[in-house]
């Protein structure tokens, strides 16, 4: 039997006295994509970062590839093969567009860095325009892909995003999501935390209803995108 890529096995978290997640058990099985949908507030975000111990799970185990990775640092869980696209983006804003993706090989060392270079301006053409300005006087969508990028350039086994569509226009939305299919395509690992379950959820082989720091469904996206409960909550009611 195979061990799955990632692995939370009855997880809670807690900020001081306010418990965030209540007994999360997930999986992501190596070159699936899944997502984590659910309203604002619902731990969506707080979950993601418990992977890199920040902030740490205060209970229940997470694991990587087999291993614990409940108490290890966020360096030891980067180079272990793991690397996240935060929520805003988080660009540097007063480096260089290539400046920002150099920082992504901290992890790993720059020995492929020339190579990798290459190929993230290969897949997104908009940064190789943009290669010596500033990130921020990138737009909201050219960050993103600067972001996604950035990470990609640590030679992840597992790609982590939160909320990936956030302040973005639609068609920025749909640009986005376009190059995630294209990277789930090649065969990368996605967990995908997202607010908007539609993209999410047509996105994703596999998806989790996180509802006040619990799971509360779970399923294949196609099933998760015809649930009535999903429909009304998260789809606005529609088919």
């Amino acid at each position: 039997m195979s061990v799955p890529l990632l692995e939370l096995r009855a997880v809670d978290l807690c900020y001081g006295a306010i418990q965030a997640l209540r007994g999360v058990s997930l999986q992501v099985e190596e070159g699936e994509t899944v997502c984590l949908i659910g309203a604002n507030g619902a731990g969506k975000s707080s979950l993601l970062m418990s992977i890199f111990g920040q902030p740490r799970a205060s209970g229940g185990q997470i694991l990587y590839r087999g291993e614990d990775i409940t108490r290890k640092s966020a360096h030891h869980v980067a180079a272990s093969g793991v690397a996240q696209v935060p929520e805003g983006r988080r660009v540097f804003p007063d480096m260089s567009v290539e400046e920002n993706l150099l920082m992504g090989t901290i992890a790993i060392g720059d020995r492929h860095a020339d190579e990798d270079l290459r190929r993230m301006f290969e897949l997104f053409p908009r940064l190789l325009e943009r290669r010596n300005q500033r990130a921020m006087t990138l737009s909201g969508g050219e960050q993103q892909m600067l972001a996604i990028a950035r990470a990609l350039m640590s030679r992840p086994q597992l790609l982590l995003l939160d909320e990936p569509s956030l302040g973005l226009a639609p068609i920025v939305v749909k640009q986005i999501f376009q190059i995630l299919r294209e990277l789930a395509a090649s065969g990368m690992t996605i967990f995908l935390v997202e607010q908007n379950a539609r993209h999410a959820l047509k996105l994703s082989d596999r998806g989790y209803v996180l509802v006040n720091g619990e799971i509360r469904l779970s399923g294949t996206g196609a099933e998760l995108l015809d649930n009535p409960e999903v429909r009304s909550a998260y789809l606005g009611g529609s088919s």
